[in-house]
This record gives structure tokens, C-alpha cells and sequence, in this order.
């Protein structure tokens, strides 16, 4: 894992994990390329390595151990996790850590035990044995090397010897013989004894031996064994659990199916199902073992060498993947570098900041990653420049708070060097934000002073300046902390919902930073022809509803909520709403029977289809009431007319939608009650009709713009309100309870009138949106 990118000092080669031999010498690599002189020394488990007369530094930093030794008569093992060490005049750095292990054999754990089978049968011997390096495992048959050539005879590396198709010359004593570069063992002696032809009836298929579980290092093989018997012989296949492909590539068949995965990789990793399949059916057995591959830590993106005027932020990124998913660490000159200070770390340590350099961080700065499979390392050097004659850091800084969002920064020249300064950079964050969160701003050589904008209120932000030339900058000045100021909440979004004829419920959004600030909701009302508001009501700002009730089912309620925290009242929301048309509808018809979750999820296609419904309805009353006279018809229409007219003002007093929640306007300030302009009764009365007025014909009722739209009215589209729907015109200018029709006069008699297809709806509230201090 040679790293080329810190031209001053890096390694060409470094350590490799080994297995050495009691005894014997062994000599760890170390290639170091850099800016002579270099000083190279090595480190046994993060500890120095003395000079001594049991190992040599070698000329090109490679390490020689004359006798590898384990620990006996007090002495100590030479065991253990070695670093290769080089440091001049830029830095330092440490390769890789390499495992040195010495090479052992143990005695075998499991022995091969003595087998019978049958002609043409399957025989199986297993021996386990421990070693290091990983033994070879060999057998003899009578004390001679078995025939590998022998296609029925299948050697497995784990230790396994297979034999099918089993003959009488296949009798005889076995052994398995381990070796490694520590020794060779020779297990216990196993007779296989093969019986007579067998019988020849059917055996269900049948696994003997199925896969084990195994953990391995990418590049290495994976042996998956099955072993399976029965009369026919059973055809043996493999499969992945999660239905992807095992592919063909580095995968062979060993004997009648045994799976080998050579030079096996991350995606090599799962579960693997070995079936028995009995030829020609469906008949089968199955059996699974778990493969986990691991990969050894490697980069993906490599610190890199950088050079940074002092004062500034350096930043190092370094990113590596593995499995599992390596560890990264920080070194700066060879000791671990923690966050703290002006040194952060983040993305999982993949990204390091060093904020505010100065000429001690000048350094060689190391990722090492490291996971179960292995380690690896990637340095970049530091460069801190400063240059002489530079200014003086900006004195007498202070940041004096000017709004909700704006604070003043002032300063003073430096003291020294202020003739080549070409600007001033004020750095700015907030003071609970990291370091690197920082923006600047550039100002003027000739100003000292910066109004810093787009602040958020009663938030604390931190300040300083660096004065620039064109060699660099200053160091940064003293900083300064400032507070902006508080605002007061802007107007609530408000909606109304007739609850009957006397009662209505409030509807808002909920607020909880109010009452994290000591503030909440204040909620007024009044009828529309007094002076005086009931209220304020206090509310928490965590509420969201409120419910009026034994109100006037006659009049016309003024409503206005608004929000405030310790920085004042903000601007009101203000709502008229019509109880008069409310309860004259009720006793018309009896209450709306549809559900408030079907009005609520009504569309504008529903509202067009009950419009034309409506206006064909009405078209077809006038038709019949011209066949009973005059007086009918004017009672009807009279009717119908004050059912799809609300309240209505002069065209430029409303707003497009008639149940918008938009606010009040952001001028309205001012206490509730003090300084407004009342609406004018008039208006009212143009917005409200009197209920009188309903019985009166209209001899023009098309001439007037701010007249209710006449009953054939058809272009209604429909806003969801509770229980029922209100209609509004597509200029805003007719609106209808429910499906909107009024009954027609009751036939002689006195028995119920004719209803209309929608009478038997809920009526809808009528609202209309008013300015606090609107201009009439």
C-alpha cells in the first residue's frame, strides 16, 4: 500500500502480515521515498523497538529478526504488530500494522474414524487439525499416497476425503497427514471395510454431509461439501437463497457435488442450498451453509497535500471501504489526533477540519483504516504559509444588534503594515454552529463598519475580521459575540366552521415555539354592529382550536386571533361569519345528513357537477311555477337567490377565494380595539342582507355588480367546508348551502313543501376575509 501522495515523505513498500519459524530469522519489508535525511525506525505493538543485537535496522529500512522466538524462560515472544516509522524534516509517518505470528502446528482434534459401506456406496473420512500457516492436508491409503487421479477418490482442502462408487479394493487403513513450514503430524489409522453389492431397493435421497458455515478473506477458496446418498443415485445441484446467480466463473464441481469458489469476493457473500434431487421427480433434500467473505480496508479517496495561508481552515478527506466497514482514524506526525479544539471531525472521521491554522499544525496527517481483515494507511502533508510584514489582526471589534435580522459589525485599523491592505473579511456563524460552518463577507479597505443582513431573530452569532493584501492575510481578531433582536409572530393562518346556529369552532395551526417563548394566541370577537370586542381570550400556543357558542344566531360575528411572544403582539387575523342565514336554513330543512369526511374530501369537479345540477333544478321550479302564476315564481327565485347568495362586498374589498386563510396584512398593527377603522354598517348590510329583504322582488337584479347573482346562476364550483359544502362563484360572487336549493312554497293544505334534491344538506357558513384596517 505504497502512498505517493505526500511527495516529501511517503512509503514505496511496506509490512506484510507473516508467519515466521521458531528459530529461524525473518525480515519484515520497509521502503521509504522522501526528502533526505529520513530517520527510519520500528514500533512492536505501538511501542519503539530498542536497538539490540536480536534484529538489524537494514540500509533500505527493512527489518531483520535474526531468531524469531516465543515466549519461554522469560523471554519475550517476538509475536506481535510491527510499524514501519519515518520521519524528517516535514514529518512523520507509520506504514500499515503487520500481524507476525509464529508458525505452529497443533495435534490433530479430530482423528478419521473407521467406515463400512456398502458396494457402489459413498464413504467419507474427516481429520481437523490447527495450524499456522494453514496445513496441507494430504491422505495415505496403507501407509501409500491415494490416487488422486482416481476420479472417485475427491481430496476437499478442509480435510475431507470422499470416496464413491465404492469397490472392494477400496478396503484398507487410512491416515491424514498434516504439514506446514512448523512440522508434519500424522493422524490415527481408520479401516474402511467395504461390504457386499447392496440390494438394489429404493433409498429416499439423503444428505449426509451438508455446507458448513464458513468466514473467509477475499482471494481465498471457499469449499462448499454435499454429500448425498440413495438408490437411484440423486443428482445433486446448488442455489443461492436469495435467488441471485452463483455464476461460472472461478466455480468448479469436485466429485459429484462438491462446490469450490475460488478467489472469492465480497458478492460471494450469502447463503448457499445444496439439493438432493432424486432423478426424474420432485423428490429432494436440502441443506444450507452461510458464506461471509471479508475484505481488507482500502481507499477510495486518498488524502491530499495541501497548503494554507495561516488562519484559514484546512480540510482533509479520506474515504475507505471494506467488510465489514473499516474504523478510520487520524494521525498527525504519528499520534492519534482527536477532535477537540480547533480540530473537528465528521462523515464518520472521513472528513477532517483544522480550523484557524497556525504554524504548530504544520504536519503530516495520516487516515489509517482498519476492520477484522486487515489495515491500511494514506498520509498528506499540511503546509502553513505565513509571510512577513503582514497587517496586524483588526482591532476594537463590535457587533452591536440593529433588528430581528440585522447586526452592526464595527472595527479599527491595525496597528502595523496597513499600506498594502486591500480589503477586510468579516467571518460570520452562528455561535452555536461548528467552525466550519462559517460564511464571509468582503467590505471596503476604507470602511470600518458592515451591517451583516438576513440574520435570524434572537439567535447569537460569533465575529471576526482578517485584514488582506496581496501576499495574505492578517491573523483573524478578537471574536466577538452579538445577539440579533426578538421579533413578534406573524398574523396565524385562521379558518371558522359553523357548529349550529349559535356556535361556531375556530380552526388554527398550532405554534410550539410560541410557548417555548412565553408567548401563545389572543383571541377576540364581537357581533359585527358593537363596538366592543369580548376578550382577549388567552390561548397556549401548542393549541390549535377553539369553540364560540351561545352566540346570536341573528348576527354577524367579527373574530380576530392573533399570536404574541415577549416581543409583542403580532398582526391580526380577522373573519366575519354570518349566523343569521345559518339557523333560517335550519329551520327550513332538516340538518345535513352527509358525513364530514366525504364534504371535507369534496373536489372542484364534485362542486361543478352540483352546480349544473342546481341550475337545471332551479331552471325547471321557475318553468312549473309559471304554470301556477306570477306570485310563485317571485317567491321562489326570491328564495332560491338569498339560499346562493352570502354575503358579498364591493369587488375590490375581497378576496379571490372567499375561504382563504391567508392573514391579515402585515401593516396591521396596534392594539385590538384602539386606533381601527369599524366596518361600516352599510357595507355590512351589503354583505349581509337583512332576512326581510328576501321576500322583496328585485326588479334588476343583473345591474348591480355587488348584488347576489340571480338564481339560474350555474358556474359554481365548491370549497370543502364541514357537514356541507359552500359554493362560490367562479368570480367569487355566489356561494350556496349544501346542494343549495330552498324549498318551494308548501302546496294547499299546509303539507310539506316540495324539497329540493339537496335540501336535506346542512347549511354552510358564509365568511368573508376583512383587513383589520382595510381602506373602505
Amino acid at each position: 500500500a505504497g502512498l505517493g501522495h505526500s511527495a516529501e515523505l511517503a512509503f514505496a513498500v511496506e509490512p506484510s502480515d507473516d508467519v515466521a519459524v521458531p528459530g529461524q530469522p525473518i525480515v519484515l519489508d520497509c521502503k521509504v521515498e522522501g526528502t533526505p535525511p529520513v530517520r527510519i525506525t520500528w514500533r512492536k505493538n505501538g511501542v519503539e523497538l530498542p536497538e539490540s543485537t536480536h534484529s538489524t535496522l537494514l540500509a533500505n529500512g527493512s527489518l531483520m529478526i535474526h531468531h524469531f522466538r516465543l515466549e519461554r524462560g522469560g523471554n519475550p515472544s517476538d509475536e506481535g504488530d510491527y510499524e514501519c516509522v519515518a520521519q524528517n524534516r516535514f514529518g512523520l509517518v507509520v506504514s500499515r500494522k503487520a500481524r507476525i505470528q509464529a508458525a505452529t502446528m497443533s495435534d490433530f482434534h479430530v482423528h478419521p474414524q473407521a467406515t463400512v459401506g456398502e458396494e457402489g456406496g459413498v464413504a467419507r473420512f474427516q481429520c481437523q487439525i490447527h495450524g499456522l500457516p494453514k496445513p496441507l492436508i494430504t491422505w495415505e491409503k496403507n501407509r501409500v499416497p491415494v490416487d488422486t487421479d482416481n476420479e472417485r477418490y475427491t481430496l476437499l482442502p478442509k480435510g475431507v476425503l470422499q470416496i464413491t462408487g465404492l469397490r472392494a479394493e477400496d478396503s484398507g487403513i487410512f491416515h491424514c497427514v498434516a504439514s506446514n513450514i512448523a512440522s508434519i503430524r500424522i493422524s490415527h489409522g481408520a479401516r474402511l471395510t467395504v461390504s457386499g453389492s447392496g440390494s438394489g431397493a429404493y433409498k429416499e435421497p439423503a444428505i449426509l454431509v451438508g455446507p458448513e458455515n464458513l468466514t473467509l478473506t477475499v482471494h481465498q477458496t471457499a469449499v462448499l461439501e454435499c454429500v448425498a446418498t440413495g438408490n437411484p443415485r440423486p443428482i445433486v445441484s446448488w442455489s443461492r437463497l436469495d435467488g441471485r446467480p452463483i455464476g461460472v466463473e472461478g466455480i468448479q464441481v469436485l466429485g459429484t457435488g462438491n462446490l469450490i469458489i475460488s478467489d472469492v469476493t465480497v458478492q460471494h457473500s450469502g447463503v448457499y442450498v445444496c439439493a438432493a434431487n432424486r432423478p426424474g421427480t420432485r423428490v429432494r433434500r436440502t441443506a444450507q451453509g452461510r458464506l461471509v467473505v471479508q475484505a481488507p480496508a482500502e481507499f477510495v479517496q486518498h488524502p491530499q497535500s495541501i497548503s494554507r495561508p495561516a488562519g484559514t481552515t484546512a480540510m482533509f478527506t479520506c474515504q475507505a471501504q471494506g467488510e465489514p466497514p473499516p474504523h478510520v482514524t487520524w494521525l498527525k506526525n504519528g499520534q492519534v489526533l482527536g477532535p477537540g479544539g480547533h480540530v473537528r471531525l465528521k462523515n464518520n472521521n472521513s472528513t477532517l477540519t483544522i480550523s484557524g491554522i497556525g504554524p504548530e499544525d504544520e504536519a503530516i496527517y495520516q487516515c489509517v483504516a482498519e476492520n477484522s481483515a486487515g489495515s491500511s494507511q494514506a498520509s498528506a502533508r499540511l503546509t502553513v504559509l505565513w509571510a512577513e510584514g503582514l497587517p496586524g489582526p483588526p482591532r476594537n471589534v463590535q457587533a452591536v444588534s440593529v433588528s430581528s435580522t440585522e447586526v452592526r459589525v464595527s472595527w479599527s485599523e491595525p496597528l502595523a503594515n496597513t499600506k498594502e491592505i486591500i480589503g477586510y473579511v468579516l467571518h460570520i456563524r452562528k455561535a452555536a454552529d461548528p467552525p466550519e460552518l462559517e460564511y464571509q463577507e468582503a467590505v471596503s479597505k476604507s470602511t470600518f463598519q458592515h451591517l451583516v443582513s438576513d440574520l435570524e431573530p434572537s439567535t447569537a452569532y460569533s465575529f471576526y475580521i482578517k485584514a488582506y493584501t496581496p501576499r495574505g492575510a492578517s491573523s483573524a481578531s478578537v471574536p466577538t459575540l452579538a445577539s440579533t433582536l426578538g421579533e413578534a409572530p406573524a398574523p396565524p393562518p385562521l379558518s371558522v366552521r359553523l357548529l349550529g346556529s349559535s356556535s361556531l369552532q375556530l380552526l388554527w395551526e398550532p405554534w410550539p415555539r410560541l410557548a417555548q417563548h412565553e408567548g401563545g394566541f389572543k383571541l377576540f370577537y364581537r357581533p359585527a354592529s358593537k363596538t366592543s370586542f369580548t376578550g382577549p381570550i388567552l390561548l397556549p400556543g401548542t393549541v390549535s382550536s377553539y369553540n364560540l357558542s351561545q352566540l346570536d344566531p341573528t348576527a354577524v360575528y367579527e373574530v380576530k386571533l392573533l399570536a404574541y411572544n415577549q416581543h409583542g403582539d403580532g398582526n391580526a387575523t380577522v373573519r366575519f361569519v354570518s349566523l343569521r342565514g345559518a339557523s333560517e336554513r335550519t329551520a327550513l330543512s332538516p340538518p345535513c345528513d352527509c358525513r364530514k369526511e366525504e364534504a371535507a374530501n369534496q373536489t372542484s369537479t364534485t362542486g361543478i357537477v352540483i352546480g349544473i345540477h342546481i341550475g337545471v333544478t332551479c331552471i325547471i321550479f321557475c318553468v312549473l311555477f309559471l304554470l301556477f302564476g306570477q306570485r310563485g315564481r317571485v317567491l321562489l327565485c326570491k328564495d332560491v337567490e338569498n339560499q346562493l347568495s352570502p354575503p358579498q362586498g364591493p369587488r375590490s374589498q375581497r378576496d379571490p377565494g372567499i375561504l382563504a386563510l391567508n392573514g391579515a396584512r402585515r401593516g396591521e398593527r396596534g392594539q385590538l380595539g384602539r386606533d381601527e377603522k369599524h366596518v361600516d354598517m352599510k357595507e355590512l348590510e351589503q354583505l349581509f342582507p337583512p332576512a326581510g329583504a328576501a321576500g322583496q322582488p328585485d326588479p334588476r337584479p343583473t345591474q348591480d355588480p355587488a348584488a347576489p347573482a340571480p338564481c339560474e346562476e350555474t358556474q359554481l364550483s365548491m370549497l370543502p367546508l364541514q357537514g356541507c359544502g359552500l359554493m362560490e362563484g367562479k368570480t367569487a360572487e355566489a356561494t350556496a348551502p349544501c346542494a343549495g336549493l330552498a324549498a318551494a312554497p308548501p302546496p294547499p293544505g299546509g303539507g310539506p313543501g316540495l324539497l329540493s334534491e339537496g335540501q336535506a344538506a346542512r347549511p354552510a357558513e358564509a365568511r368573508v376575509t376583512q383587513p383589520a384596517h382595510s381602506e373602505q
